[in-house]
């Protein structure tokens, strides 16, 4: 696992921010599936992703959930800084995809940071910029893909952000994350292996 110096050096930080950060934030492991960040939640820590990933999901008021983006190694929730920033509660989830490690840093620092570092500025607007793609990709999939594209599509970017061919998903939750039912998914993956794109196992799928 990567030192929080060893990812910040990565993203161009300065020393002496790099040194600010280490000294306020703390670092702590969520396990698979543990929930981070809830609706109704005001965030005051920023969570940059050291290692493993994180699933950022919407949720209604019925508790329907769609999966947005993921977020992974030298990722930070650009969402839980809008948020705090403009002293708003949360209006998504923030879910371990996988066992991950975390440096949290006070939400506090934000403002402070982006008029001292212009790397850090960058940072941010960076962050902004990456998951606002993101979830233009994912209202893309929504209003312009058949379904079956739709769970193609969501395959692939599981595979991409675990860097594994292997997905560890039972039908019923890819059907919760994409808002569709269990009978569907469970019809186009039947669909999908058969075009010979995947083959499936007991709660699991591996991408060919």
């Amino acid at each position: 696992m990567k030192k929080i110096a060893d990812v910040l050096h990565q993203l161009g930080l300065e020393d002496q921010l790099i040194q600010e950060i280490e000294q306020v934030g703390r670092q702590i492991t969520v396990a698979t599936e543990q929930l981070l960040i809830a609706p109704g939640m005001q965030a005051r820590e920023m969570p940059l992703v050291l290692s493993g990933t994180l699933r950022v999901m919407r949720e209604d008021a019925e508790g329907r959930e769609i999966f947005l983006y993921y977020l992974e190694g030298g990722d930070a929730c650009a969402m839980s800084i809008s948020c705090c920033l403009g002293t708003q509660m949360s209006e998504f989830k923030v879910i371990a995809e996988s066992e991950a490690t975390l440096w949290m840093v006070p939400m506090i620092q934000i403002d402070n940071w982006m008029a001292k570092y212009r790397s850090f500025r960058k940072f941010i607007f960076d962050s902004y910029h990456d998951r606002f793609d993101e979830m233009l990709n994912t209202v893309d999939s929504i209003a312009f893909m058949n379904m079956d594209q739709r769970l193609m599509k969501y395959l692939l970017d599981k595979k991409q952000s675990s860097g594994s061919f292997v997905i560890n998903k039972t039908h019923e939750q890819i059907a919760q994350e994409l808002n569709t039912s269990r009978v569907v998914v469970s019809r186009l993956l039947k669909k999908l292996e058969r075009e010979e794109k995947i083959e499936l196992h007991r709660n699991r799928i591996e991408v060919l």
